[in-house]
């Protein structure tokens, strides 16, 4: 009886089946599936955004990841803004070299340097934002290596982050110049000082001949382009971010005069024969020291090279009287005319030292901190006779002042690496 009721009610459930259609069931059915999966979409992106945010927080109004995009930020224009905010730091700053403070020096348009702002083309160049440049870069060491250029971009460095943090000691990694650590982040920053990244010194005649003697060399300056020099050769090992810089001392004739004093270079401890020009020897070093740098620092390490500084003299090289009074930015023809290669005129290097730079980079590791054509316009931001020199300092720069510019893009290409990573 039992089973025949079983039976019949399984009957009835079966024709009770047949007669319901399946069609709305299906459909709700994949409308709650599509529901679901839309909305762990939508989840797991916003998560993903916001992890992203607090990892690397925003700059100056801006989020550092949309640097990330292809820009040319050396194409672009000084725009002058009358009311522009304060500088990050002023002339009080001390670390700022007697030379460069043009307002304590009492340079004309001191104050309205900060005034203009490089705008480039088809992207932002916003002002880094020191406080979050301190918290971004916590337990990190940055190394600046080069010549006084380079002391330039430290000391604008420095002084930013000085203006919101004075936690700071003065300690120096082995062969730096200067240093600093702000205690509270533990970030370092430090300045080694070196003019042609190779070993270098002064160099006479042997008594007892040899290959140079034998050509008639009696006097000048070794060079030795596989060994860098003393300064900074251990810095690999203890910074993490690092800025390299050389160009203005292999154009210096006062110097390395060709005749009188030549740069004589050297490789594996034995004379390079027959001679070569500086510039030749320029890419020797090069090619060798970026060789030494990519097989010497520190794990996943960030180096940047920057590329060439201008100068601005007019109307001769420093020791022939040129001077560089200008008050305001150049114009691009005024920019092309002093340093076009084809006018082979005296701040010529800016150009001619980049054309090596870009040569022994290539295929490198290395980031290339292009500084050059936004900094050709500013003829105006040198110390001039604000320099307390005998003569007008157009190769040096301002402080505040366009070096503060430098450390913008400087921090932008930075933060665009890490997001990157």
């Amino acid at each position: 009886m039992a089973m025949r009721d079983h039976s019949h009610s399984y009957s009835h459930q079966q024709n009770y089946a047949k007669k319901v259609p399946l069609f709305p069931f299906v459909s709700l059915l994949c409308f709650v599936s599509i529901f679901l999966l839309v909305s762990f979409i939508t989840n797991t992106s916003i998560a993903s955004q916001s992890h992203q945010s607090i990892q690397f927080p925003k700059i100056g109004g801006s989020d550092p990841g949309i640097s990330a995009a292809p820009c040319n930020y050396s194409d672009g224009t000084w725009i002058h803004y009358p009311n522009r905010r304060t500088a990050r730091y002023d002339n009080r700053c001390k670390e700022i070299f007697k030379g460069w403070n043009c307002f304590s020096g009492n340079k004309s348009n001191a104050l309205h340097l900060i005034n203009w702002q490089w705008k480039p083309t088809r992207c932002e160049l916003p002002p880094f934002d020191p406080a979050t440049f301190l918290r971004t870069y916590r337990d990190t060491s940055i190394g600046f290596i080069g010549d006084s250029l380079n002391r330039n971009m430290f000391v604008s460095l420095f002084c930013s982050l000085k203006s919101v943090s004075n936690e700071v000691k003065k300690w120096r990694p082995v062969g730096a110049d200067r240093g600093f650590t702000f205690l509270h982040h533990n970030l370092t920053i430090a300045y080694h000082r070196t003019n042609l990244l190779a070993r270098y010194g002064s160099w006479s005649a042997n008594g007892n001949g040899g290959a140079l003697e034998a050509l008639g060399y009696k006097e000048g300056y070794r060079v030795d382009v596989d060994i860098p020099e003393g300064t900074w050769a251990n810095a690999l090992s203890f910074h993490d971010i690092l800025v390299f810089n050389t160009g203005h001392w292999w154009w210096a004739p006062s110097k390395f005069d060709p005749v009188k004093s030549p740069m004589l270079f050297f490789e594996k401890g034995q004379p390079v024969v027959p001679p070569v020009s500086h510039d030749v020897g320029l890419d020797l070093v090069l090619e060798r020291m970026v060789k030494y740098v990519e097989n010497t620092t520190r794990p996943g390490a960030i180096k940047f090279f920057r590329t060439q500084s201008p100068r601005h003299f007019e109307g001769g090289d420093w020791d022939q009287g040129g001077t560089c009074q200008r008050l305001k930015p150049l114009l691009s023809e005024q920019v092309e005319q002093l340093f076009s290669l084809k006018n082979n005129g005296t701040n010529v290097e800016a150009r001619l030292v980049n054309q090596h730079l870009f040569k022994a980079l290539e295929g490198s590791s290395f980031h290339i901190l292009d500084i050059t054509r936004l900094s050709e316009f500013r003829a105006d931001a040198h110390p001039s006779t604000a320099g307390g020199k005998k003569h007008d300092d157009c190769m040096h720069w301002c402080l505040p002042g366009i070096t503060d510019t430098w450390n913008d893009l400087f921090v932008m290409q930075l933060n665009s690496i890490k997001v990157r990573n």
